[in-house]
């Protein structure tokens, strides 16, 4: 059975971000597309528009010192423009070190991601780490 097309581009998404392709990254966006990073912490708050969004990834590779990675467990689709994909990720910053799972929430209109809401496991955490 073929993967549904949504899970596909969530997966070819976190492929490009993996080996640190942003021109991949920005195609598979739209213009006016927004990633939402809950929480109350440096990187918190709605970065709208692919610049916004790519500076938010430069951000966390810069912030890290390079040690952010991210593993992609698996996508799940409604077949009505929305994919969730759980991952788990580490990093090291400032003598801390982060390992927890999270989840991306992609809205999806024709073959560009429109929105993206970033859940995370354990918030509190996750404010430590980036404070």
């Amino acid at each position: 059975m073929a993967e549904h097309p949504n899970a596909a581009l969530v997966r070819k998404g976190y492929d490009a971000f993996t080996r640190g392709d942003m021109d991949t990254l920005r195609s598979l966006m739209a213009s006016d597309c927004t990633h939402h990073v809950p929480g109350s912490h440096l990187l918190s708050g709605d970065h709208k528009g692919q610049d916004a969004i790519i500076g938010l990834y430069h951000r966390l590779f810069e912030e890290t010192g390079g040690t952010f990675d991210v593993t992609l467990s698996h996508v799940c689709v409604d077949g009505r423009g929305h994919a969730v994909s759980v991952h788990r990720y580490t990093a090291e910053r400032g003598g801390k070190r982060i390992e927890q799972n999270g989840c991306l929430v992609f809205r999806i209109v024709g073959d560009k991601f429109t929105d993206i809401d970033e859940c995370q496991e354990d918030m509190d955490k996750e404010a430590d780490f980036w404070s």
